[in-house]
């Protein structure tokens, strides 16, 4: 027998299949791509879908995705993966969905898994049948699109970034998984805070997380009232690490971070190491720090020492590429670093503050001077009309020229501190200030 949706058997699957959604609503994470208005559900909802690439790390929710959108636009379902098939299963596909085309009119979504793994001429074979509709194709990495796929096939599609899901995203699956009929439905006690440890642990991957809870729930053993329950000493078992960061709700967890935070905001390396050790030795997953490394070097130190965030995300490489334990010592190397490095909140409070003006503000026009004109139109309108090149003025600087609208052309929102690289940034932007106010041609008074 088959799955009505996703064509699978319905005898034993695991949580995470069973758990799969049915609909664009109970799909979770991924707002930004498919929340209520958004473009790619807009458009999935008009019957206007399109060939894409869905790019993202394991367990966000790619596949599923594809399957969704073949559900919700009543079309078939064909997947090939690329690191088991080859041209002649390409070929296979493409006979099957150009058949129920002709023959029962039936559109067909071809599902590509790793689609990255494929070489250039079995790219190539998608392209044809991409152009003449044979199906829509969606293929789907963990890799750079940029890098690992033709120019030729890019041109074709739209890429999609999807994003780890948050731990929020990540508790409403697991404590969906607790109550539905497919999942548990009501027959499994979990208390809070060790759904917090596996939405934690999962490191915004739905399927560990719902591995997690599936392995837990085999050792699961009856509490006083008679129901199953899985305590926090059965999930350190099945999770084969220390739980000891985590209390109540999870919070010393949060509470660990916050102090490596803190540590490095406060220039302290032995603190920082401390709380980065402390974390690594509880089990957080590695790539959690790094990313939260790389928000720290743009909000504490931002243009103090922009090598900060290069040094960052470098550590970040190093850690998917060589893993545990080897990337924890690039870890380290950032930490210590970011401690010392001298700290800049300067663009952290300019972008927030240009963020919260734009929201109350009206829209403001472009300033004709600054708008493009590719037309004769566009140029007969005045776009473009009277704009300065940089690089024609003394200097490349165009003394007096604008570049916000008019009305708030005043405004300054980034402002360097006294400290690192921007006392020279601060230092430059004064001589601009005083060539502006010199200048006799001053686009606004």
């Amino acid at each position: 027998m088959q799955d009505s949706l996703f064509g699978e058997p319905t005898g034993f699957r695991p949580l995470a299949a069973r758990m799969r959604p049915e609909s664009l609503d109970e799909y979770v994470g991924q707002a930004h791509l498919v929340g209520p208005g958004k473009p790619l559900r807009r458009a999935v909802e008009q019957g206007q879908l399109h060939s894409m690439i869905l790019w993202g790390p394991p367990g966000v929710g790619k596949t599923t995705f594809a399957r969704l959108l073949a559900n919700v636009s009543d079309l078939s379902f064909e997947t090939v993966s690329a690191v088991l098939s080859g041209v002649k299963d390409i070929r296979a596909v493409v006979e099957r969905a150009r058949d129920r085309k002709q023959s029962r009119g039936r559109d067909t979504l071809l599902f590509v898994d790793e689609v990255h793994r494929f070489n250039k001429s079995q790219q190539d074979a998608f392209l044809p049948h991409i152009e003449d509709g044979t199906f829509i194709f969606v293929g789907a990495t963990t890799e750079n699109p940029s890098f690992e796929l033709n120019s030729a096939l890019l041109s074709r599609t739209r890429v999609y970034v999807l994003k780890n899901l948050e731990d929020e995203d990540v508790l409403t699956l697991l404590n969906r998984a607790l109550t539905s009929e497919e999942g548990f439905a009501g027959r499994l006690a979990v208390a809070d805070d060790v759904l917090a440890v596996m939405a934690a642990a999962s490191g915004g991957d739905a399927r560990r997380a719902l591995n997690i809870l599936e392995v837990a729930a085999d050792l699961a053993e009856p509490d006083a009232d008679g129901n199953d329950r899985v305590s926090p000493e059965q999930l350190e078992q099945v999770m084969q690490t220390s739980l000891r960061r985590f209390d109540k709700g999870g919070d010393v967890f949060y509470d660990q971070i916050s102090a490596l935070h803190k540590s490095v905001r406060g220039s302290d390396p032995d603190g920082a190491l401390y709380w980065l050790c402390r974390m690594l030795d509880g089990g957080c997953d590695p790539l959690y720090v790094a990313r939260r490394l790389a928000r720290i070097a743009s909000e504490d130190i931002g243009n103090a020492d922009p090598r900060a965030l290069q040094l960052s995300l470098d550590a970040w490489d190093a850690q998917e590429r060589l893993g545990s334990p080897e990337g924890e010592l690039a870890l380290a190397q950032a930490v210590t670093y970011l401690a010392l490095a001298p700290k800049s909140n300067a663009v952290y409070q300019a972008f927030n503050q240009c963020m919260a003006d734009i929201r109350q503000d009206p829209d403001h026009e472009v300033p004709v001077h600054l708008r493009n004109a590719p037309t004769k139109l566009m140029k007969s309108l005045g776009h473009g009309e009277s704009y300065r090149y940089a690089h024609d003025e003394p200097d490349a600087f165009a003394a007096g020229e604008a570049y916000l609208p008019e009305a708030i052309h005043s405004r300054r929102y980034y402002q360097p501190v006294d400290r690192g690289l921007e006392i020279k940034l601060a230092e430059k932007r004064q001589r601009l200030d005083v060539l502006n106010a010199g200048s006799s041609r001053k686009r606004y008074s």
